[in-house]
């Protein structure tokens, strides 16, 4: 039963839980409940939707600290189509917040915004965190992660916020020259957004959100993170959709992919010369001999991916050419490469300096060499964000030879630059763009909150390891908690395959934003997210063309909270999830 469904018992239940609400402490946004230490956090209430009291024009006359309205016109059902779903009718706003000019770089900035508010609300708000580098208006219709996705927060009634996160795409990479443009990249602009949004869907709808949800994917995936941490006490929901939350880190690690690369590489001006698709198949059928299996079928996925860690050894388990490179084998030298990517980069003290990465045959999705051997070199991705984003100083010539840049990054001096500081960038990127004290989710949790964070494990940019571990400290963390375990508020799924955000060899087509609100507002604790594969004829029209062609177009398989997996069960059709279980 997803969150659709609940309405009908809404209507007979809603006084009841009205009253339930003002006991219990667990309504809407204006409550300011303290949940005693020792008791377990409450169930909150669902939301209870509304239509608009007034005209769209009506909210151009919002007022707000340092806040302008540029437009608000009313799009009339059917305007905009998202994922084949018609939008209903609903108000497109248009504004911005704290326009300034830098006294560093003499440029103009501001926190650009976009709001959809539906005419018929259902009395929830989502913050949708958008990817990259930001910079660009994305249209607000609350697309928070999957492949293909069926559907949209806006079409299912919520009211979305989307962001520039301080900036404008004319801006990119250079605003990082600029100390409160990286802020407001990296927290800035969600925690200013919040609560205006808020007060904005007051004024449309005559009350405050009853629910606020944050969701994003990549760097969105991140400002999830952050409200988790910095907004817990102002979000019921989060979704973290392959979170980038350490992404300084991760961008750093692509330049050591880089440097690795280019040792084997034919021409060091195109990195997919050091393993061609062909060689990445020879890795990736040598990954599912040893680990296919272990799950209790052999379908092409890895399922049993911490089972996979010992059984695969790439110095033992790949062919290994006995002469020249021919689309057959692996050098000797490219074993090395590989095991030292996978391993994570290091510096000359042999410190781990970013997390490692699980072997899995979705590496052999265009997703997951398109972040290897362009993204790691390229001027829009990583040695920019790197050198002008994210160190201290920054240093604008790279976007003039970003290829030279990484393979030049040294871990040993450049890398420390990542936390430096000085007069004028008095905080380092690990702090802006790094959920504070991110194992502390006591605000979220205590209220009543959720988290749900999903990702791939053929991620070609953000480690699913690095996640992993920060789960595993977060199990550790609220293990003998009297208010909540980790898992009683935060959930891990991984999804086997999936590259970076979506694609891969995968069942990468799901809807976690249904499972959150299903947990948040209905108390029913996600014990698994049914994924589809991508196949022909998928009903979203967005089809995964490197999907085996053995694999049924519309394969299913459970995700399943870590650290369980999926499990055949012996019997039944294997492409259907029905015959496998979460153990």
């Amino acid at each position: 039963m997803n969150y659709t469904d609940n309405k009908r018992i809404l209507t007979r239940s809603a006084l009841v839980l009205a009253i339930l609400s003002a006991l219990t402490g667990c309504g809407s946004d204006n409550d300011e409940t303290t949940v005693p230490s020792t008791t377990k956090p409450p169930q909150l209430s669902p939301a209870v939707g509304v239509k608009m009291t007034g005209s769209c024009s009506d909210l151009l006359g919002f007022q707000y600290n340092n806040t302008v309205i540029s437009s608000a016109t009313l799009q009339e059902a059917g305007t905009l189509t998202v994922a084949n779903k018609p939008i209903g009718a609903h108000c497109l706003i248009k504004g911005y917040m704290d326009q300034r000019v830098s006294p560093v770089d003499g440029q103009t900035y501001q926190i650009g915004f976009e709001m959809r508010l539906p005419i018929d609300w259902n009395g929830r708000f989502l913050y949708q965190g958008n990817g990259g580098t930001d910079g660009n208006l994305v249209p607000a219709t609350g697309q928070v992660g999957s492949g293909g996705p069926l559907t949209n927060a806006l079409h299912d009634g919520f009211a979305v916020i989307s962001s520039d996160a301080g900036h404008n795409a004319s801006q990119n990479p250079m605003f990082g020259l600029d100390p409160q443009a990286r802020i407001n990249y990296g927290y800035g602009a969600i925690t200013k957004l919040t609560p205006m949004a808020k007060n904005l869907i007051k004024t449309a709808y005559g009350k405050l959100p009853d629910r606020s949800y944050a969701g994003g994917t990549s760097n969105g995936g991140r400002h999830a993170m952050i409200a988790a941490t910095r907004l817990g006490d102002q979000y019921d929901g989060i979704l973290a959709s392959t979170p980038g939350f350490h992404l300084p880190r991760a961008a750093a690690a692509q330049l050591y992919t880089a440097q690795q690369l280019r040792r084997v590489a034919t021409d060091e001006n195109d990195l997919s010369t050091a393993l061609t698709l062909s060689e990445r198949k020879v890795l990736a059928k040598a990954i599912l001999d040893r680990c296919d299996a272990l799950d209790g079928v052999a379908d092409g996925l890895v399922q049993d991916v911490e089972a996979c860690r010992t059984a695969f050894d790439i110095h033992k388990d790949v062919p290994v050419c006995s002469s020249t490179r021919d689309g057959t084998c692996l050098s000797t030298e490219q074993i090395d490469v590989l095991a030292n990517i996978y391993r994570g980069p290091v510096n000359s003290a042999g410190q781990a300096l970013y997390a490692t990465q699980p072997f899995d045959p979705g590496l052999v999705g265009s997703n997951w060499a398109s972040w290897k051997f362009e993204s790691s070199v390229g001027t829009a991705r990583d040695p920019v964000a790197v050198g002008i984003l994210f160190q201290v100083p920054p240093d604008p010539t790279v976007t003039q030879n970003s290829r030279q840049f990484a393979f030049n990054f040294d871990f040993d001096t450049d890398y420390p630059k990542l936390s430096a500081t000085n007069d004028v960038y008095t905080e380092s990127s690990m702090s802006f763009m790094m959920p504070p004290d991110e194992l502390n989710l006591d605000k979220l949790r205590n209220h009543g909150g959720k988290m749900i964070v999903v990702q791939g494990t053929a991620d070609g940019v953000f480690s699913v390891d690095d996640t992993q571990n920060w789960y595993d400290q977060l199990l550790q963390h609220y293990k003998n908690d009297a208010k909540g375990t980790a898992p009683e508020f935060a959930r891990f799924f991984r999804v086997p395959g999936m590259n970076h955000t979506r694609d891969g060899i995968a069942t990468d087509q799901f809807d976690a934003l249904t499972a959150l609100v299903n947990w948040v507002e209905y108390g029913q604790a996600p014990e698994k997210i049914i994924a589809t594969a991508r196949g022909a004829g998928n009903p979203s029209g967005q089809v995964n063309t490197e999907l085996p062609q053995d694999w049924a177009p519309d394969r299913t398989r459970p995700l399943c909270p870590y650290p369980l997996i999926a499990r055949y069960n012996g019997q039944g059709d294997s492409e259907k999830a029905e015959n496998f279980s979460c153990k």
